[in-house]
């Protein structure tokens, strides 16, 4: 089976990257602002999920938290926490005041305002894979990674519709110098996409130039920039209860901006969490609370998300596992939290497994699951995770690709309608017969269902005649057609000019210190 290239009406129109002005021979879904049309599913009852609140709440007040930076600690202080050298015990009642002033939903800004999206309510969107240090591929193999992969990466997540912001650095380039990398990493992904965007806070140089960059990349003033949020910035706490200084550097200074921080701490059972899922989850909730709060104490209503990553690890070897019935437990859980305290959630579509197998789909499903069901907001490593989080993988990526599709048609409503309804064609039919050439059938005949990117739903036999290609085979073929077709999304010129300007004179400054 070869790839199609002849144009294919779909539902909803578009196909390849209609963003960028290609004629894309991808058939993909259009781009939508995805909303969940139903409840998401409450795994605990109301006393269960207040239990797990003032279960975390006792840890904060009992056991408390590190915070690793001075100037945090004088404001929690000041606001009436109690202080131990660089512990943190939070009285509930100013955990509850803080995170009262937390809004519900906030609008994340892109370059292309088409590609704005608001974050937190039904809404749902998908980014890139984050942060691994490996790619791969079926050709190159697993490799360290580069720059090369890291804009192959960014332009995919430009060119496919299903993907919505980058989530970090898709892989880390590290063939860059480690004082210059943020501000290369950071044009590139300004330029090669022009969707919402996420930094890192490892230090303050490069907040400073993330800050910076998000600013610059969208054209806008100081003030509209602190009314705007445009960067997001992923905080993970060092769980067990601790926040590292950089953390809570970039914290105050992206709060101090109005950019979004989204709380995220790495709790997985067994290891950095006590190993039954209640007691992970109210270790999550706590390290969460405790950091959304903070935010609230730097600058009232800062946009946040609570993160939720909770997950288990294998007991017989320690390694972290994804995609387990633990996971979609937590993230299920999680979700209702978020909700109780009314903020965005951000969850994750993860797997632990080490090539694009069955187990990469089916864990990778049920992560879907759980987050869809969940009432997942922002969801971080949408497409391309592998290993547990150690590679991006090109063919990957695109497995992911269609699976997100397949959650952005399920949450389409049904069509109800006379015609819909098809009481004509019923009738056309009559007992015995069967609807493949019926008018009903024949007017929807190349529309009728979703069509998948690399699924192959032929019986065997034609599928064997046709020397078919396997799953991850046929994702190797569609990732590099998709990077043929890319198509650089424009940028105005002076906006360009500033933006280059900014990040040549910061290289030349040296960038961010890496003598520690």
């Amino acid at each position: 089976m070869t790839l199609e290239t002849e144009p294919r009406r779909r539902r909803g129109g578009a196909r390849g990257n209609p963003q960028a002005g290609g004629a894309g021979t991808l058939h993909q879904l259009p781009e939508r602002n995805l909303q969940r049309r139903f409840a998401p599913t409450a795994i605990l009852s109301d006393d269960e999920l207040e239990s797990i609140h003032r279960a975390s709440l006792k840890v904060l007040a009992e056991v408390g938290m590190d915070f690793m930076h001075d100037e945090a600690r004088a404001l929690l202080k000041a606001a009436g926490a109690s202080i131990t050298g660089e512990r943190v015990r939070f009285d509930p009642a100013l955990i509850e005041d803080l995170m009262s002033h937390a809004p519900a939903t906030f609008t994340l800004h892109a370059r292309n305002p088409a590609h704005s999206r608001v974050v937190g309510g039904n809404g749902m969107m998908f980014g890139t894979v984050g942060s691994p240090p490996n790619a791969h591929d079926m050709e190159g193999g697993r490799r360290v990674g580069n720059r090369a992969d890291y804009q192959n990466f960014l332009r995919l997540g430009q060119y496919f519709n299903a993907i919505n912001f980058s989530a970090g650095y898709p892989v880390e380039p590290v063939d860059l110098h480690a004082s210059t990398r943020h501000l290369d990493a950071l044009y590139d992904m300004a330029t090669i996409m022009d969707k919402p965007i996420t930094a890192y806070v490892l230090g303050e140089e490069r907040t400073q130039d993330a800050l910076a960059i998000g600013r610059l990349a969208r054209g806008i003033s100081e003030e509209q920039f602190e009314l705007e949020p445009s960067v997001m910035t992923i905080v993970n706490t060092n769980s067990p209860l601790k926040l590292d200084f950089n953390m809570l550097n970039g914290m105050l200074r992206f709060c101090r901006k109005g950019q979004p921080v989204c709380v995220t701490p790495f709790t997985l059972a067994g290891a950095m969490a006590p190993v039954t899922v209640a007691g992970a989850l109210v270790l999550q909730n706590a390290e969460a609370l405790a950091g959304l709060a903070f935010c609230q104490l730097v600058k009232k209503g800062a946009p946040v998300v609570y993160g939720g990553f909770t997950s288990n690890v294998d007991m017989k070897s320690g390694a972290p596992a994804f995609g387990t019935p633990e996971y979609m437990k937590a993230q299920l859980a999680g979700g209702q939290l978020a909700r109780r305290y009314g903020i965005p959630y951000r969850t994750s579509n993860t797997c632990a497994a080490n090539m694009v197998d069955a187990q990469a789909a089916y864990e990778s499903v049920f992560s879907l699951w759980g987050l869809t069901q969940g009432g997942g907001n922002f969801i971080m490593h949408g497409a391309g995770w592998l290993e547990g989080g150690l590679v991006a993988s090109f063919e990957k990526f695109v497995l992911d690709v269609d699976l997100i599709q397949m959650v952005s048609e399920y949450l389409q409503p049904i069509e109800i309608n006379d015609d819909a309804l098809g009481v004509d064609a019923i009738k056309e039919v009559g007992p015995g017969g069967h609807f493949f050439g019926a008018a009903h059938t024949l007017s929807r005949y190349t529309n009728a269902f979703y069509q998948p990117l690399i699924s192959d739903w032929r019986n065997n036999q034609q599928w064997v005649a046709a020397g078919s290609p396997q799953a991850w085979q046929k994702a190797n073929q569609v990732y590099k057609q998709a990077l043929a077709e890319y198509q650089k999304p424009p940028m105005d010129e002076a906006v360009h000019e500033e933006l280059k300007a900014f990040v040549d004179r910061r290289k030349r400054e040296g960038g961010a210190p890496t003598d520690f």
